[in-house]
């Protein structure tokens, strides 16, 4: 294994990418994905997000389980896994550069609003997890963008910090495991995959280590905010990701 410039590169939009999931819960696939493929091309790019992302999600697990709301995360995980093949159906039959517009334009829209309203609206029951985790499934499996309706339920639930970090966390490394077996099913395990993993494992535990201690140096009554803010800058990221033609993730 050599660790050159590209391994550096690699190593550094893992780092950045991992520290902004472990302090939010979302949001590093549509910040690595672009960059690296850049760096490495899709065929690399795609499976390490995949594997990097089920790590974050399962070392998070490990240690704040607890934290976790399981009557919104299983819904979520439920109405995800019924609404994946909606999405796989629709793939060839909607325009992607459309949908990923409006689902761009929808985010970027909450994220303002959420910044600006005083009052946001707060979403009462975990059963609303149910449309919410269908769609994601939808999104998920037609553009690989099921994050960040997911994180948008987790913001009208109110979540403190804590809880909103760990149940998005519980959603994603389950669906993750499903995409982590599409990848080896089709070939795309690879050694340079595993060789950069391997190399950017430390970076990304630390970024882990380091996103969990900003987390918990939010405030609560700030929290919100730096989320809404996360998701503006996620619905922008997206929107220009959908006209210059890059990688969804």
């Amino acid at each position: 294994m050599q660790f050159d410039l590209q391994t550096l590169a690699v190593v550094g939009v893992l780092f950045v990418s991992t520290l902004v999931r472990s302090t939010f819960g979302f949001g590093d696939a549509l910040l690595a994905m672009p960059l690296l493929a850049m760096v490495t091309g899709l065929r690399i790019a795609t499976p390490l997000v995949a594997l990097v992302a089920s790590t974050i999600a399962f070392t998070i697990l490990v240690r704040h389980w607890r934290a976790v709301r399981f009557a919104s995360a299983w819904r979520l995980i439920v109405a995800s896994l019924a609404g994946i093949p909606v999405g796989l159906f629709l793939l060839d039959r909607l325009p992607e550069a459309v949908m990923k517009s409006i689902l761009a334009a929808v985010i970027v829209a909450f994220g303002l609003y959420s910044l600006i309203n005083r009052t946001p609206f707060l979403l009462k029951s975990s059963r609303g997890a149910w449309p919410f985790g269908f769609t994601a499934g939808i999104l998920g499996g037609a553009y690989n963008t099921n994050g960040p309706l997911v994180a948008v339920y987790g913001v009208l639930r109110h979540w403190p910090p804590a809880a909103f970090r760990a149940t998005l966390q519980g959603y994603f490394f389950p669906t993750g495991l499903l995409i982590l077996a599409g990848h080896a099913a089709a070939g795309f395990w690879t050694r340079p995959v595993g060789e950069l993993f391997l190399l950017s494992a430390p970076a990304v535990l630390v970024a882990v280590w380091a996103g969990a201690c900003l987390n918990r140096a939010i405030p609560e009554g700030k929290f919100d905010r730096w989320v809404h803010l996360t998701l503006l800058i996620v619905g922008l990221l997206l929107f220009v990701q959908t006209v210059t033609g890059g990688a969804a993730a």
